[in-house]
């Protein structure tokens, strides 16, 4: 994160320190950039902030504490998601080309990728493609098809083709529930189809998934625990490798 992103992001935490909300479009006329913009910058933020609809709030205001427990996935765990992806940043060298899913898990580490002089990006997600697109040093590839809005991400019948043309240097998948014996899962069944394309083209597989997802069974299973070269995570004690069969890397962030 870059100097002026950190002014902007302290001047909307100094108007939202009295409770309340902030529009994006009010946020964007304050700081004097565009929405996008004030999206890149909250999304490599540490989490203090976040969207509720299309308004800013800060996440720890009980005001709206009960919308994030609904959706945890989107309310919490923020300093864990950020110490996760500065573990899984020290993966990538200069040149890759990336495979990022949709997961808010992985949301700093997009701002982290400022650091490189050129990295390539290819995603179905929109919050991924909107955090990046701005970026200089970022060559986006922005897989499309049938839009989600529950998930804000692209499917489509031929983007398991698609990905699997690319020559992808590192994936970083995100999961809503890892089991050592019963697997990676996600909560959208249309997701299964990019994450397995990503898993079976990518040089390095890499699985970024803080604590409160391990132990965890969702509807959609799309890959084994040791299909991953890495997992980065707070705890690995749930993370055991199922009897005869080889586990990956487990690195504690």
């Amino acid at each position: 994160m870059n100097g002026r992103s950190a002014k902007r992001l302290a001047r909307l935490q100094e108007t939202l320190s009295g409770g309340g909300t902030i529009h994006l479009s009010e946020a964007a006329k304050l700081c004097g950039v565009s929405e996008m913009t004030i999206r890149r910058d909250v999304a490599a933020s540490n989490g203090a902030m976040t969207f509720l609809g299309g308004r800013l709030v800060m996440a720890d205001n009980p005001l709206f504490a009960p919308v994030y427990d609904l959706d945890e996935q989107q309310g919490s765990h923020y300093l864990a998601k950020h110490r996760l992806c500065k573990g899984a940043a020290s993966f990538i060298a200069e040149g890759d080309t990336l495979f990022i899913d949709c997961g808010t898990t992985l949301m700093p580490l997009l701002g982290m990728l400022g650091d490189f002089q050129s990295i390539t990006v290819v995603t179905y997600a929109l919050n991924v493609a909107n955090a990046v697109s701005g970026l200089p040093n970022v060559r986006l590839v922005l897989l499309g098809g049938l839009y989600h809005d529950v998930s804000q991400t692209f499917a489509d019948d031929a983007m398991g083709d698609a990905i699997r043309r690319l020559g992808i240097n590192r994936a970083f998948l995100s999961a809503a529930g890892v089991h050592a014996e019963r697997g990676v899962s996600c909560f959208h069944f249309h997701e299964v189809a990019p994450k397995q394309a990503a898993i079976a083209s990518a040089a390095q597989r890499l699985l970024v998934v803080d604590e409160s997802k391990l132990g965890a069974i969702r509807p959609a299973y799309f890959a084994r625990l040791s299909d991953f070269d890495v997992v980065i995570t707070e705890n690995d004690a749930k993370l055991a490798s199922a009897e005869g069969e080889p586990g990956p890397r487990i690195v504690a962030a």
